[in-house]
């Protein structure tokens, strides 16, 4: 009878913390179909269900299947731990269905060359644009706001921005994107990853975006320092920086498919915004290679705007109309006088089937030659020695 007492007990303990917590279970390690699941897709097949809002550390079990099924958000100082080796699946239901991780929580996804981390799509047939992506919000400085403002993410509008340039939001190693860029309209879409004013306490480096319907990697913005990063199959542009973006990118690698646009759209500040704080993106690119379809194809390489600073090392491209094209006036979008000055600038590169190495499209009157040095020297960056294993095409 004492038994079955305190069994009672238990189970309407149980009852009762189910029924009145709103927040998510954080530490799950069942494979049952309830928990969690918020009412969307199939729930028979044995996975657990993430979405909402988490108040406390989230922590993957390696041995348990997981579906983000709506925006799972991890909200300031809570981190989500995903394994090495974890292939965490998104519904297919485009925009809504996103992973975000916001100012002052973290993400810990370290995974390894043969245990990579892939967060992907659970269509039978997946296609570009099945869910959303994976998205950072840190607080280092974006100039489209000043002082300690933010500013607000097109998905999921979460704050972000401020003046910690040092800050963490994590680390990511190893991880790889598939299918994503789902659109909410037609001027907020998704990307692969979205690195809203992130900072360079983040660790972000062997990240791969594949087969996404917007951008394959974004920055807004921030310090953060980004190194082999591969973009795939883009059918936006595959790797974009707005809003003040200062860090770098080291080794990277962008391959187009039959449906992308830039391999590069790099802007000064967001201009549907202002540029706030006056000042303008200013990374350093080493170690790139570009492959596109050909020089008939009338696509270029890497835009130049909005007033964009930045310096190119050591930069491979192949197949394009255009290798590099600079847009800009003589107002708020000075991208010419950053040639001028030596903050926008290239060195060593190597052009491989493409028309017209520089088009100027600035206020400014400058050679070939003031902008690009070393013509021929460039390797890019070796993606078949740091890509093997873990990337896919």
């Amino acid at each position: 009878m004492k038994n079955n007492l305190i069994l009672g007990l238990a189970i309407i303990t149980m009852l009762f913390s189910c029924t009145t917590d709103d927040t998510s279970d954080i530490v799950i390690n069942d494979n049952s179909t309830v928990n969690n699941n918020s009412g969307g897709g199939d729930t028979n097949d044995d996975c657990i269900y993430l979405s909402g809002t988490y108040v406390e550390d989230l922590t993957l079990d390696a041995n348990n299947c997981y579906k983000v099924n709506g925006s799972l958000i991890m909200a300031e100082g809570t981190t989500l731990t995903i394994p090495a080796g974890m292939t965490l699946e998104a519904l297919a239901a485009g925009a809504n269905v996103y992973i975000a991780i916001s100012q002052g929580a973290q993400i810990i996804a370290n995974g390894t060359a043969s245990n990579p981390i892939v967060l992907t799509s659970d269509a039978a047939a997946p296609s570009a644009g099945d869910w959303g992506g994976l998205i950072l919000l840190g607080k280092a400085p974006i100039n489209s706001v000043t002082g300690t403002s933010t500013s607000t993410s097109e998905i999921a509008s979460l704050p972000f921005g401020g003046t910690d340039a040092a800050d963490n939001s994590g680390s990511l190693r190893y991880v790889r994107v598939e299918y994503s860029g789902g659109a909410a309209d037609g001027q907020s879409e998704n990307n692969g990853f979205s690195f809203y004013g992130v900072g360079n306490g983040t660790t972000v480096e062997y990240i791969q975006a594949f087969e996404g319907k917007d951008d394959g990697i974004e920055f807004f913005g921030g310090t953060v320092n980004a190194s082999f990063i591969s973009v795939v199959n883009a059918q936006d542009d595959s790797i974009d920086w707005t809003e003040g973006y200062t860090g770098t990118i080291t080794n990277a690698y962008v391959k187009h498919g039959a449906d992308h646009d830039k391999a590069i759209e790099a802007d000064g500040f967001n201009t549907d915004f202002s540029n706030a704080a006056g000042y303008f993106s200013k990374p350093t690119v080493t170690n790139l290679t570009i492959i596109g379809l050909g020089s008939t194809t009338g696509n270029e390489a890497i835009r130049l705007r909005a007033g964009t600073q930045g310096i190119f090392n050591n930069v491979s491209i192949e197949g394009f109309e255009e290798g590099f094209d600079l847009d800009g006036d003589a107002g708020d979008n000075p991208t010419g006088a950053g040639v001028l000055s030596g903050d926008l600038s290239v060195t060593d590169v190597t052009f491989t089937d493409v028309t017209l190495n520089m088009k100027n499209d600035t206020a400014e009157t400058f050679t070939e030659a003031e902008f690009i040095s070393g013509n021929g020297n460039g390797t890019g960056t070796d993606y078949a020695t740091w890509g093997a294993s873990w990337t896919v095409e």
